[in-house]
């Protein structure tokens, strides 16, 4: 690794440094990585122990949920370490390490929501054949392909940026070690992360967005021929959980990314990533748990349960 910093570690100040309060930020993060932790949990438990929810939609979902917990484990537990020792310090080593594993869950996030998309397509379009297009092998296939593909992505990302040299400053102005904000204290090497950039965005960006917005025009038809009320209604309540999911994904992540450069763009990027990186993770098991007949019938079946077994308790 090419390096021209004399020193062997950066320094993480996000937006909310110069509040001064970090108690305050703190709190925020840690109720934020608390609450979306123990949901994603929860909704992969639910699945996990209902034999009605091991069907292919429900399988993606828990890998939704994996790649949600990554997501959010990659980026804000080290920050939440820097509030509360004051040292705001992050090695290189540690720094692409944390680059590597939240691009790996940006990447499979990018690829699992095309793969869900085209299992509502199925499910809507073609159900007579969906057990058959999407039997257990199939799924299982999908999963590998989708975590190989987000490793390949995230490693041709990360070792250009390892590979830069940093002589103008240590300092990166976001809350963790984003590949963007690297490349804004870089004095050489920036080119060839670039050009990998721009490639990668068409195949892993670009690509499953369309489709996954082809799968949706086509599911939109469909539903627009059915002629009941009642029908309509219940064939978009299907995919309107994944629906919203995936705009909320692309929303967020299009804010990172294709923001113009201004006074403001430093602080609208960081928000932005805060967003994609906490938010939406915490959102993700709260869409598909309120939307989701199935998984609130396992929800409650699972507290009526639990609270059985403590009266039961309580009377012996």
């Amino acid at each position: 690794m090419v390096n021209a910093t004399s020193q062997n570690d950066f320094q993480i100040v996000p937006f909310f440094y110069k509040t001064g309060d970090r108690s305050l930020s703190l709190s925020i993060f840690f109720s934020i990585y608390l609450v979306g932790l123990l949901l994603n949990v929860l909704l992969l438990t639910l699945i996990y122990i209902n034999d009605h929810l091991h069907t292919p939609l429900y399988i993606f979902l828990c890998n939704l949920s994996f790649v949600d917990i990554c997501s959010i484990t990659s980026t804000v537990p080290k920050m939440l370490g820097m509030l509360l020792s004051g040292n705001n310090t992050i090695s290189f080593m540690q720094c692409f390490s944390q680059t590597y594993f939240f691009l790996l869950a940006a990447s499979a996030e990018d690829i699992l929501l095309f793969v869900m998309a085209y299992d509502r397509y199925v499910a809507i379009c073609n159900p007579l054949h969906y057990h058959h297009l999407l039997r257990k092998n199939i799924c299982i296939f999908f999963i590998f392909v989708i975590w190989l593909l987000a490793s390949i992505n995230s490693l041709l990302m990360t070792l250009p940026v390892s590979m830069m040299s940093f002589c103008q400053s240590n300092i990166i102005h976001h809350f963790f070690c984003e590949a963007k904000s690297l490349t804004k204290i870089a004095c050489a090497g920036k080119e060839v992360f670039y050009y990998i950039v721009y490639m990668e965005l068409i195949l892993f960006g670009l690509f499953p967005f369309l489709c996954s917005l082809t799968s949706y025009i086509k599911i939109l038809n469909v539903i627009l021929q059915i002629k009941s009320r009642d029908g309509k209604k219940k064939a978009f309540s299907t995919c309107s959980s994944h629906l919203a999911v995936i705009t909320l994904y692309y929303t967020t992540g299009a804010c990172m990314y294709v923001i113009p450069p201004s006074k403001y763009s430093d602080f609208i990027e960081q928000i932005s990533t805060v967003l994609c990186t906490a938010i939406t993770p915490t959102l993700n098991p709260l869409i598909y748990s309120l939307r989701n007949k199935d998984v609130k019938k396992a929800l409650h079946n699972l507290v009526v349960v639990q609270f059985k077994l403590k009266a039961n308790k309580f009377k012996v």
